[in-house]
C-alpha cells in the first residue's frame, strides 16, 4: 500500500532525512521543508519505523499554501473549516489508513514477541513460562487496542488537536488558540469527539508563511527515543548523523570513539554496520559502567570493547584504525568544556595519530571549538605559509581576531587531514558543526 507520510527532524537533518528515505524505503515525491520531510512509500510500516534521522513519523492528512486568517473570529472559523479541515471524505478515507497502519504495526509487534517467546522456550522452561505471561498480557493489550481501532472505524473517533504556527499568523492567534478553533472545525465539520486525555487520534497542524500541514502521528513514541539507550547522552539522530556523514562504509573497519562516554556514537554505528571492530576509551570510570549497561541493553556487548584510557594518549599504535567518530564534550553539563579549546589541538593529533592513510576523523563540535579546528587543521590551500615568517598568514578565518603564533604554536599544526564537509546541526538549545576529515598522508610528529 502506497503511503504518504512525513517524518520531523531536527535542524540540519533534513537533508539527511530525505537520503535516507530514498536509500532504505526507496521513497517516491520526496520533499524537505524545514523541520519536516515528506515522501510516499510503499515499504511496511516495521521498516519505515527503522528510520535513523527522524524525530516523529505522521500519516500525512492534508498539505496546502499558506493561509491568512482575518481578525473576526467568525470568519477566522469559516477560512479554517474551509482551508484545513477541507473534505471531509479526505478525513474518513486518512482514518481507514491510519487504522489499517496500526493493525500491521500491531501485527508486526505480536510476532515479535512470538518470536522473542521462543527464543526464550529454547533457553530455558522458567524463561518460557515468563515470555508466556508477557505474550499473554501483550495480547490482552493488542485485543483491547484492536476494539479500539473497530470502534474507530465504525463510530465517531476521539481526537485532539495539537497545534504549531509560526511566522505573520502567530503574530495574531497563539498554537493554543489555533488549536480551539480548528478542533471545533473539525467536531463540527466532521462530527468527531474531543477528547483531550485519552484520545484515539492526534491530529498535528503546522500553520507557517509557506506551509498549511496536517497529519496524524502513527507512533505514540518518537522515533528518536532509541528502546536501546538505556542511559541518554548525544541525542541518537546526531550520532548516527555522525555515522552516515563519514565518507565510506564502515563495514571490516577498526572504529574508535576515544571520548565515548555512555557511548551513543558507537552504538548507532554499530547498528549500521555489522562487520566493524569498535574501541570506546573514556576516563571516566561512571561514564564507561554507563556505557557498558547501553550495549548490554543493545545486545552489542560482544561487538564493543570499552576501555578506560585518556583521549591525550590514546594506547594504540599509529594508524591503527579506520576511523574516529568523537563527540568532542562541550556546554555546561562537561566541566572539561572551559579547558577544551586549550586541549583540543593536542586532542587531534592524537586521534590524526591513530588513524591510518586513507581513514576517516569525524567530529561534533561546538561553533567555539569548530572556529578552533580551523587554527589547528591546514587546509591544503595555506599549507605553503606554514614555513612563513609571519604566523598571521596562516590562516585565513576572516573570524580570527588572535595572534595565531600565540594561540596555536606550529609544532601543533596538523597538516596530513583534508577537509570532506561541514554539517551544522541543532542541539536543541544550541547548534554544532560535524567536521569530516580524510588522512591524506602520515603527519610528522614532534615528541
Amino acid at each position: 500500500m502506497m503511503k504518504h507520510l512525513y517524518c520531523t527532524a531536527g535542524a540540519g537533518m533534513e537533508e539527511l532525512l530525505a537520503e535516507e528515505v530514498q536509500h532504505k524505503l526507496c521513497a517516491t515525491q520526496v520533499e524537505q521543508i524545514s523541520g519536516r520531510v515528506f515522501f510516499c512509500s510503499n515499504a511496511d510500516l516495521h521498516t519505515v519505523t527503522q528510520l535513523k534521522s527522524a524525530e516523529r513519523l505522521f500519516l500525512l492528512l492534508r498539505k496546502a499554501e499558506p493561509i491568512s486568517l482575518p481578525n473576526n473570529p467568525a470568519k477566522a472559523a469559516a477560512v479554517i473549516k474551509q482551508r484545513v479541515v477541507g473534505d471531509p471524505d479526505i478525513w474518513k478515507q486518512t482514518l481507514l489508513t491510519w487504522t489499517a497502519l496500526q493493525e500491521e504495526l500491531q501485527g508486526s509487534q505480536q510476532r515479535g514477541h512470538k518470536r522473542r517467546r521462543e527464543e526464550d522456550e529454547e533457553e530455558s522452561l522458567t524463561v518460557a513460562d515468563e515470555s508466556t505471561r508477557t505474550l499473554t498480557s501483550s495480547t490482552h493489550l493488542l485485543k483491547r487496542q484492536n476494539e479500539t481501532n473497530k470502534e474507530s472505524r465504525e463510530q465517531t473517533p476521539s481526537f485532539r488537536v495539537s497545534c504549531r504556527c509560526s511566522g505573520v499568523i502567530a503574530r495574531s492567534y497563539t498554537s493554543q488558540r489555533l488549536g480551539r478553533i480548528i478542533g471545533m472545525a473539525i467536531k463540527e465539520h466532521l462530527g468527531w469527539k474531543v477528547d483531550l486525555k485519552e484520545p484515539v487520534l492526534e491530529v498535528n497542524v503546522y500553520l507557517s508563511n509557506d506551509h498549511c500541514v496536517v497529519g496524524i502521528p502513527l507512533l505514540k513514541h518518537p522515533l528518536a527515543s532509541r528502546s536501546y539507550m538505556k542511559h541518554n547522552g548525544l541525542r541518537s539522530t546526531i550520532a548516527w548523523a555522525m555515522t552516515s556523514l563519514c565518507p565510506k562504509q564502515l563495514n571490516d573497519c577498526v572504529i574508535l570513539d576515544p571520548m565515548c562516554g555512555v557511548g551513543a556514537v558507537l552504538l548507532e554505528a554499530a547498528q549500521e554496520y555489522s562487520n566493524a571492530v569498535f574501541l570506546g576509551m573514556d576516563t571516566d570510570t561512571s561514564q564507561l559502567q554507563k556505557a557498558a549497561e547501553n550495549l548490554k541493553a543493545s545486545g552489542m556487548e560482544g561487538r564493543v570493547q570499552l576501555i578506560r584510557s585518556s583521549a591525550m594518549e590514546i594506547p594504540l599504535a599509529d594508524g591503527a584504525v579506520d576511523a574516529v567518530l568523537c563527540d568532542i564534550p562541550f556546554g555546561r553539563k562537561f566541566s572539561c568544556s572551559s579547558d577544551m579549546p586549550t586541549a583540543l589541538p593536542r586532542l587531534l593529533r592524537e586521534m590524526e595519530r591513530v588513524i591510518r592513510v586513507g581513514g576517516h576523523l569525524v567530529l561534533l563540535l561546538s561553533l567555539q571549538l569548530s572556529a578552533q579546528l580551523k587554527k589547528t587543521i591546514c587546509t591544503h590551500k595555506n599549507n605553503q605559509y606554514l614555513n612563513s615568517s609571519d604566523t598571521n598568514n596562516v590562516h585565513t578565518d576572516p573570524s580570527n581576531t588572535h595572534n595565531e603564533s600565540t594561540d596555536t604554536p606550529k609544532t601543533l599544526l596538523i597538516s596530513s587531514l583534508q577537509a570532506q564537509r561541514t554539517h551544522r546541526v541543532s542541539l536543541g538549545s544550541t547548534d554544532a558543526f560535524i567536521h569530516i576529515y580524510t588522512k591524506i598522508q602520515t603527519q610528522a610528529h614532534s615528541h
